[in-house]
């Protein structure tokens, strides 16, 4: 409940310029979300999962969120942790896709050579 919540406040333009204002509220939700992920490699779960990615997707949509994301994006949305929760949801994969594709720093390497969940 309280990561969709979370969605909701981030989807609305006004929360997500709230959230991301100062580091100590963003770096907050990021230390949050960062812990769900570990928990859910452990115990996943394919609806509380999508939730976490559009989080992290509509972070990315901030220019300074999306610098930090770089740096702090858990490693278990970047390899195949979520192949085996994901092969069914489309929606949640392209919202992956399109999370990492945001994080790509122009010019350093083509998006389409990243090694994706299928």
């Amino acid at each position: 409940v309280a990561t969709f919540i979370l969605q909701k406040i981030l989807l609305d333009d006004t929360g997500l310029a709230y959230i991301c204002q100062t580091y100590e509220r963003f770096s907050h939700v990021a230390m949050i979300l960062g812990k769900m992920v570990l928990a859910l490699s452990k115990d996943p779960s394919a609806r509380l999962l999508k939730h976490v990615v559009r989080c992290y997707l509509r972070l990315s949509d901030n220019p300074r969120a999306k610098e930090a994301l770089r740096q702090c994006l858990p490693d278990q949305l970047k390899d195949s942790t979520f192949l085996p929760v994901l092969k069914d949801d489309n929606t949640t994969k392209r919202w992956l896709s399109q999370l990492i594709k945001n994080l790509q720093e122009p010019g350093l390497a083509d998006p389409r050579t990243i090694a994706m969940p299928q």
